[in-house]
């Protein structure tokens, strides 16, 4: 099972530059990728959501996240989103609440949407070193572990 902590916004960079550089039918191909209906938005572009995490997993830790470890669309939105993204849903997947229930009623009648927010600190995601040569992240000592 894959898990996304590791992917940062270079990640996902890298792996568009790669899409760009490949164009989308022979990057999907490549990495046995079906489109998958939800996209995210760079400069102007439109790009599979799930591919593109897929691949920026594969440049953060050295192992492509196939479809399958994948938890729907909506899971791979969410961490694109969590990394600065613009990203959209499939329509088979918009309304389906991102598997939360309804809005539960707070004390005195509100619900909890209507409730005012406070602000949270913007967390800061410290970017790892990247290896110049092979965009890998590079381990603490600083040498990478492919090109030595």
């Amino acid at each position: 099972m894959a898990t996304f902590s590791s992917v940062t916004r270079q990640h996902v960079l890298a792996a568009i530059a790669e899409h760009d550089t490949r164009g989308e039918a022979e990057f999907l191909a490549l990495y046995g990728f079906e489109p998958s209906g939800g996209t995210l938005a760079h400069e102007g572009r439109r790009y599979d959501a799930r591919a593109i995490l897929g691949v920026a997993h594969r440049y953060a830790t050295g192992r492509l996240a196939t479809t399958e470890e994948f938890h729907g669309d909506l899971h791979a939105i969410e961490i694109l989103r969590r990394r600065g993204f613009e990203v959209t849903a499939p329509p088979s997947a918009r309304g389906a609440g991102h598997g939360r229930t309804a809005a539960r009623t707070a004390p005195g009648g509100r619900t909890a949407a209507s409730r005012p927010r406070r602000a949270s600190r913007a967390s800061v995601e410290a970017a790892p070193a990247i290896c110049p040569t092979c965009l890998m992240a590079l381990p603490a000592t600083g040498v990478c572990d492919t090109c030595g």
